[in-house]
This record gives structure tokens, C-alpha cells and sequence, in this order.
């Protein structure tokens, strides 16, 4: 079953996808709402999902597909190539997560694989996930590079002190703490403060 709200991009891959041998294309829609009603009564073996629709996005559809169609596995189709986007949709159970960049060739290994019981992630997004990655462990390695008292400062930090409250608690300059700020945001290859607390927030830094 596919289901993208754009009418074009809908029959372009049925077009291509039902002259493939044993695939057969059971119905299509454009609507979320539409598409549960159909997944409920039709229990297709794969769903090609579009992300991004109106008004009911294709999360809460991927939702209610699977809790109505519970062997129906899903594949997200979507503009955006963003790695979050794919590990949201995957959480939430989807088997697959195709970008509308990727080719054919790629959707039918991503329907294969799917179909055969494995998870499929396209290169676009997979390449984006390994260079993710690599900053991440450059950025854990710089961690794990501070010293203990690089490492108080920076529990401060993320604390809200000021360089003077910080000082002041540690009964050293508030000339020292800016040094100590300075050498952390270099180690962490970050450019200012705010770049810090987020790094800090999003990677759930333990101080």
C-alpha cells in the first residue's frame, strides 16, 4: 500500500513499482485518516508511508496502522534526511526509512529487506548517521580529555553560574575560570557557550 499526499509522487511509485515480478500494489491513498481505514480492512504486507502529511502526519498514521494492522510493516518515506527523523520513526516500530531522493533500485532493496524481516535504512540518511556519529565520539574523546578541575567548572557551568559564582565557589580568579572556559570549549571543539549547554542538554552529559 502506498500513501504520500502527493498525487504525483503516489503514482510515480506505482508506476515503478507494480511492473516488479511477485509485488502487487493493493491500494493507494493520499489521505492519513483514508489510509487507516484501508491498512485496517486490506492488512497489507508493506506500507509505504509518507512522513509529512496534513492534516494527520504520518507518525500518528504509522500509530494506528500498527495497532490495526499489526503485521503490516512500514516503511517512511520522507523529504527530510534528517537522522532523527529516521530513529523517531523507527521507535515508534517502523521497519524502514527511505528519503524521496533515493532511487528504484533502493526502494526495492528497502522492500526486500523489509519483507525479509530486517530493518532498512537509505544511504543518504545512513552516511549522515556515520558522520553524526564520528563529531560524537571526537566530542566524548574531549570529555573525557578534561581535567578534574576542568570538569567542576564545567558541572557549574551547565548549572547556570557565572564565572563569579564559579570562582567565588572554587576560591580561585574569576580570571582562572575564563581560562578554564576557554580550554573547555576548545577541547570540545565548541564555539560558545550556548553550543556548550546544548552539547551538555542533548548528549545528557553526567556532571
Amino acid at each position: 500500500m502506498i500513501v504520500d499526499d502527493h498525487t504525483l509522487i503516489r503514482e510515480t511509485w506505482s508506476s515503478l513499482l507494480s511492473t516488479v515480478p511477485n509485488l502487487e500494489i493493493v491500494a493507494e491513498c493520499g489521505d492519513g485518516r483514508l489510509a487507516i481505514e484501508m491498512a485496517k480492512n486490506i492488512r497489507p504486507n508493506i506500507v509505504l508511508l509518507d512522513i509529512n502529511m496534513e492534516p494527520v502526519n504520518g507518525f500518528e498514521v504509522l500509530k494506528m496502522i500498527r495497532k490495526f494492522s499489526p503485521a503490516s510493516k512500514i516503511i517512511g518515506l520522507s523529504m527530510r534526511s534528517e537522522p532523527a527523523y529516521a530513529k523517531k520513526l523507527l521507535r515508534l516500530g517502523a521497519k524502514g526509512y527511505v528519503t524521496k531522493n533515493s532511487a528504484r533500485s533502493e526502494m526495492l532493496e528497502a522492500i526486500n529487506e523489509v519483507s525479509n524481516g530486517k530493518i532498512f535504512v537509505c544511504q543518504e540518511v545512513k552516511k549522515l548517521l556515520s558522520e553524526i556519529t564520528v563529531k560524537d565520539n571526537s566530542k566524548a574523546q574531549g570529555i573525557n580529555s578534561l581535567s578534574d578541575r576542568e570538569l567542576q567548572v564545567l558541572g557549574l557551568l551547565s548549572a547556570g553560574e557565572s564565572s563569579k559564582e564559579i570562582a567565588a565557589a572554587l576560591g580561585i580568579a574569576v580570571k582562572t575560570i575564563e581560562v578554564h572556559r576557554h580550554n573547555i570549549l576548545s577541547k570540545l571543539n565548541l564555539k560558545n557557550m550556548l553550543s556548550l549547554k546544548n552539547y551538555i542538554d542533548s548528549h545528557a552529559v553526567d556532571l
